[in-house]
């Protein structure tokens, strides 16, 4: 009754559907992927329709979650330790070494704590009867974030809907990831460890970073020195690291212990690692235990270590190393999976139904060939669920899968939620997100009583934003630095060059067709263009175009997502929204009737810049900002020859924000900035300003962090103009 009243609530979502669409595309919650090599950053596809299930359904699931991720720590700090699941034969050490995700590199270490698998992505799907688990993941599981997000958007959107069914609260996820890292952490700072801005889950690292308090760090921010991990900020200063939340894989981690070519790692950390100093999460070499083909022991597993019976099924799965399996699987290809144990994310499943006799045969020979790579399972009929088709608004049965997330500190806790998944099209059994799908909410229904479950009773009440901490100026590095003054510069250039193109476009409206031209010369732009028309289209949407508008929000953009932690998603979703709008904007330019809609983009700056005035974000982090801004405001404002009075607001506020500075250390890009701006005034006609430039470059030069920015994979500041730094 719980259930069939939820699903009749639930479809409300379905009318607001295009608002939660709409809040989470301004919020910039995307999902990369690659294709032909090439990085595309997109919408992860969100459907309105969650799943829901059942409290007590749930409450078994749980167990049998909770069982399986206790039995694979064991399994892990077996292998890496007495192996005596070997010794008894339970399984095979030919499965064991040879499994790619297997590091002897970290033979004999026994993580902080010992726990091995800090959070698990346990992959399941729900049969007619049963649930059944298609994999475990325990090195780098993903997607937490999405239904997280979500569900903030879905309270705020449709709150009714929320006091009128009871549905366990999904934010705890924030606080249950942290209260693991404080517990394994040995001393220091934690920090969330990102290979860069274009991971497929770059939004995750960064979301994860501001709601748990960590810094967002890339791998040039860390250094090891005598086997201790610092993080270093803007100003050289040393922060020691205690617990690091690794967000790239084992292979690229430190290339003085793995691939030596890895450019995306920190050299030293595995040294840091094994003599205790620092806790990584999740550990090293965990590759070991979610190997497709260490899945078909984990039920042995789980009676061995635990002495008890498994909770939760495995698919019915045949090993081709077993004589007696590989006899089976080759004389029913065409009814079973094929899955290559090397592979993840969908890539590397094949359907025997799918492939004609000759593919049949090729794969079959490769089984023989190399029996340790493969195996197979029975064809699992899922239950289809519905979701809303995009094109036509009708529902369409979808597959689905879900990857609940399993967090283990000082106790095993299984969030209450979860990753739903649904395939692309109808009928696709695949569901992963690498391969075009899209993800639900997964909504579990709270017991008739109303009482919540273990950790229900500490369950933050506040909004998401109150959970986030505020970082401090020591977390804040060179490259952030760097980001947080072109973020300032990039805003005001999309601002004040919009601002001062309306009146030009006005006078050609009104029959001065070059009146264009002193606004081109003005920025140093291009002034040969046959027609207007070619010019606005140049200087609004090119976006190879580097002076345009366009390039402008894109490079702001850019330095914007990498401080979601500092400056927290609601306040970069204004930014995300002038990306949309020049996006959506460069789309129509031919058909373009109404130019003044620009205009959206000039107010989604001034929200920004009000949202960091008025917000709980560190003084100097704002003053890093507007520093910035004002710079590049006195630059464009002497371009287009603006009085001494109109000069005096931009002045006094860089006098004021640079007062909150006053005898601190500095990024160099300040100076640089400062410098040249100084070296081009007197040829515009006001010396007076460069004069009182001079005295903020004199004050500057004394005070400029000696650290060089490293530019390891991640992005830097983006200078679009190579004349104005």
């Amino acid at each position: 009754m719980i259930e069939s009243a939820a699903r009749r609530l639930a479809h409300e979502l379905v009318n607001r559907r295009e608002a939660i669409n709409r809040e989470l595309s301004r919020n910039g919650v995307r999902f990369g992927i690659y294709k032909n090599g090439e990085y595309h950053d997109r919408l992860f596809p969100y459907d309105p329709v969650p799943r829901i299930i059942e409290s007590d359904e749930f409450d078994e699931l749980e167990k049998g979650l909770k069982q399986r991720v206790n039995a694979l720590n064991a399994y892990l700090k077996d292998i890496y330790s007495d192996k005596a699941i070997i010794h008894d034969g339970v399984v095979p050490e030919e499965y064991v070494y040879t499994s790619a995700g297997y590091f002897p590199q970290v033979n004999g270490v026994t993580p902080p704590g010992g726990i091995f698998a800090h959070i698990a992505g346990e992959d399941l799907v729900q049969g007619e009867d049963r649930w059944w688990v298609l994999e475990d993941n325990l090195r780098i599981p993903s997607g937490a974030s999405y239904p997280l997000f979500v569900r903030d958007i879905e309270r705020r959107i449709s709150p009714r809907l929320f006091r009128d069914v009871h549905i366990r609260d999904n934010r705890e996820y924030p606080r249950l990831l942290r209260k693991a890292m404080d517990f394994v952490s040995t001393e220091g700072i934690a920090v969330v460890l990102t290979p860069g801005r274009y991971n497929s889950a770059f939004f995750e690292h960064a979301y994860l970073a501001e709601k748990t308090g960590a810094a967002l760090a890339f791998p040039e921010d860390l250094e090891v020195v005598d086997n201790k991990v610092y993080f270093l900020d803007y100003a050289g200063k040393r922060h020691r690291v205690g617990v690091v939340y690794r967000r790239l894989s084992d292979e690229f981690l430190d290339p003085f212990a793995f691939n030596p070519d890895s450019v995306i790692g920190v050299p030293g950390i595995l040294s840091a690692y094994r003599a205790g100093n620092v806790a990584i999460v999740n550990a090293p070499g965990n590759g070991a235990a979610d190997d497709k083909a260490i899945y078909y022991f984990v039920p042995q597993m789980i009676k061995y270590y635990l002495g008890e019976e498994p909770i939760l099924n495995n698919a019915p799965t045949y090993m081709p190393m077993f004589e007696a399996d590989r006899k089976e699987v080759l004389n029913r290809m065409g009814e079973l999976v094929i899955k290559d144990v090397a592979e993840a994310g969908g890539y590397g499943v094949v359907f025997g139904s799918s492939l004609d006799a000759a593919a049949r045969e090729e794969l079959a020979n490769r089984i023989k060939e190399e029996p340790r790579r493969f195996i197979a399972q029975e064809v699992i009929q899922f239950r289809d669920i519905d979701v809303v088709d995009p094109k036509t608004g009708e529902m369409s049965p979808r597959k689905c899968d879900l990857r609940a997330f399993v967090v283990t500190g000082k106790n095993t806790h299984v969030w209450y939620s979860g990753l739903t998944r649904y395939s692309s099209v109808p009928g696709q059994m695949i569901v992963n997100s690498s391969q075009g799908g899209g993800f639900k909410d997964t909504w579990v229904l709270a017991p008739e009583s109303g009482v919540e479950h273990e950790y229900g009773a500490e369950t933050y009440v506040a909004n998401l934003l109150s959970q986030s901490r505020r970082h401090s100026l020591s977390l804040v590095t060179a490259s952030k630095a760097d980001n947080l003054y072109w973020l300032g510069r990039y805003t005001e250039r999309a601002f004040t060059t919009l601002n001062q193109f309306f009146p030009f476009y006005d006078r050609v409206m009104d029959t001065d067709v070059d009146a264009f031209r002193p606004f081109a010369h003005a920025l140093d732009l291009p002034e040969d263009f046959e027609d207007f028309d070619g010019f606005v289209n140049s200087f609004l949407y090119d976006g190879s175009n580097p002076d345009s508008v366009r390039s402008a929000v894109t490079s702001a953009f850019n330095n914007a997502v990498i401080l979601r932690p500092e400056l927290s998603s609601r306040l970069l979703q204004y930014v995300e929204l002038a990306m949309t709008n020049i996006t959506d904007a460069a789309k129509y330019a031919a058909d373009a009737e109404d130019i003044y809609k620009q205009r959206d983009i000039t107010d989604d700056m001034l929200a920004f810049w009000g949202g960091i005035e008025n917000s709980p974000v560190d003084p100097t982090l704002k003053a890093f900002i507007f520093i910035g801004k004002y710079l590049e405001r006195i630059d464009l404002y002497t371009r287009f020859g603006l009085t001494m009075e109109e000069m005096e607001a931009p002045l006094r506020k860089l006098a004021s924000y640079s007062m909150i500075l006053d005898g601190m250390p500095l990024p160099s890009c300040f100076t640089d900035g400062l410098s040249w701006l100084v070296g081009q005034l007197p040829s515009r006609g006001y010396q007076e300003v460069a004069d009182l430039l001079k005295k903020y470059l004199d004050d500057y030069s004394g005070r400029v962090s000696a650290l060089a920015i490293k530019d390891m994979g991640s992005l830097s500041s983006m200078n679009m103009d190579a004349k104005r730094p």
